[in-house]
């Protein structure tokens, strides 16, 4: 695999939490902003189609690619190798991680100069980005979800059965093979957290800008909830991508751009000129 075409960095959280990412500068400068790319469910930066997203995305923003604390995916940047961290993936804790990012962005810029922040998330970091700008408007100016989830609840009621009696269950990870486990934390932190985290609930009291991008054949799940999004609120933007599936055709490793990925990177560089304007 091709190392990244961005500038790599690490954000230490607290003692042995790191958000590792990669920094790609805006090809025309000054930048107009940054556009945070947050991954999914088991993915990292690193996966197929994330680097080259961020590269063709660098135009008029800054763009900065985040992996997790505890995505399951360590130094090396490849390998699902923390399995123990990802067991206590929680949302809290990847709000957490962004909400590290987002403050390191405007420490850095200063209040007088500070410039917008855009949120992109891939499935379910399309439901992180939409719950960290609902809970911190003044901070973000848009949020576009890439076949993102409305329902942060992906359990079958086995898995939340096995929890409740062991303390933990397994996901199997289809590429990789590997069982990946599941503590009782990040249950109890979505039971926690309901009403923050109950998304299809807040969304009508949204100010900022929201996009939906999402291939006609993503999931029917993922189709559902977007259709549940903008009924609730209809100044909501829904993208449909003809025959994109719920990774627009990307693979791991990448195996260069789909038509399905070219269109929406067509449709997210639209639509973040929209969100500048």
């Amino acid at each position: 695999m091709k190392p990244s075409a961005g500038k790599p960095f690490e954000l230490c959280i607290e003692t042995d939490r790191v958000v590792r990412g990669d920094f790609y500068e805006a090809a025309s400068q000054p930048a107009r902003g940054t556009l945070i790319i947050c991954h999914g469910y088991k993915g990292f930066k690193d996966w197929g189609m994330f680097p080259h997203v961020a590269l063709a995305l660098a135009e008029e923003v800054d763009v900065i690619s985040i992996n997790f604390s505890h995505n399951g995916v360590g130094a090396d940047l490849l390998e699902l190798t923390e399995l123990e961290k990802f067991a206590r993936e929680t949302y809290s804790k990847d709000l957490e991680d962004l909400n590290a990012v987002v403050n390191d962005i405007r420490n850095r810029e200063g209040v007088a100069t500070q410039k917008p922040i855009l949120l992109l998330g891939h499935s379910r970091g399309g439901a992180v980005c939409l719950i960290y700008a609902l809970d911190h408007p003044e901070h973000i100016s848009g949020v576009i979800s890439w076949n993102g989830i409305a329902n942060v609840d992906l359990f079958t009621e086995e898995n939340k059965a096995e929890m409740r009696a062991t303390g933990r269950t397994y996901t199997l990870n289809g590429r990789t093979k590997q069982n990946m486990p599941l503590d009782l934390e990040i249950l109890e932190d979505m039971e926690h957290n309901r009403e923050r985290f109950d998304i299809v609930g807040r969304i009508r009291g949204a100010k900022f800008p929201i996009a939906l991008i999402q291939g006609t054949e993503d999931g029917e799940r993922g189709i559902r909830g977007s259709k549940r999004l903008v009924e609730q609120n209809d100044a909501i933007a829904w993208i449909r991508i003809p025959e994109g599936n719920h990774t627009f055709g990307s693979v791991h490793p990448y195996q260069g751009e789909t038509k399905p990925l070219k269109e929406a990177i067509h449709e997210t560089k639209r639509t973040v000129q929209g969100m500048l304007a």
